[in-house]
């Protein structure tokens, strides 16, 4: 089953050497899961300052700038990885380097078999080679 582990805390509340250590952690800690077969995908996310929201309410697009709701911990990255149970989910949950700061969301997804096949960054540079191979 795969989980979605969001990782929330106050974004004020890091220096910029703390995100970047927390950026080489996370992805030493995204190899290992990789290494032991867990890790589907995982990104830090921009600071809410960038964000843009989009409600649509009876066919009008209503756009404004910065995060869906004003709280005191933004959503700052995410983990997707696939385990057995909720109990294994908790446990890498509890690792997260950027936990330290905040608190991470376990969610479980929903899959949708009408959904297009995933790509993640790691699939686009083989499937380039692939595409430039056969245009040869």
């Amino acid at each position: 089953m795969q989980y979605m582990l969001m990782m929330y805390f106050d974004e004020q509340s890091l220096s910029e050497d703390e995100r970047q250590k927390c950026y080489r952690e996370s992805a030493e800690f995204a190899q290992r899961l990789h290494s032991a077969g867990k890790y589907v995908a995982a990104a830090p996310l921009y600071p809410t300052s960038t964000a843009t929201s989009v409600r649509v309410a009876e066919d009008k697009r209503m756009i404004t700038d910065g995060p869906f709701a004003e709280t005191r911990e933004q959503l700052g990255g995410f983990f997707v990885v696939d385990v057995d149970n909720l109990d294994e989910a908790i446990e890498i949950a509890a690792q997260i380097p950027a936990g330290r700061w905040g608190g991470v969301e376990i969610r479980p997804m929903i899959e949708v078999p009408e959904l297009p096949e995933k790509i993640f960054a790691h699939d686009v540079d083989s499937l380039e080679r692939r595409s430039t191979q056969q245009r040869k």
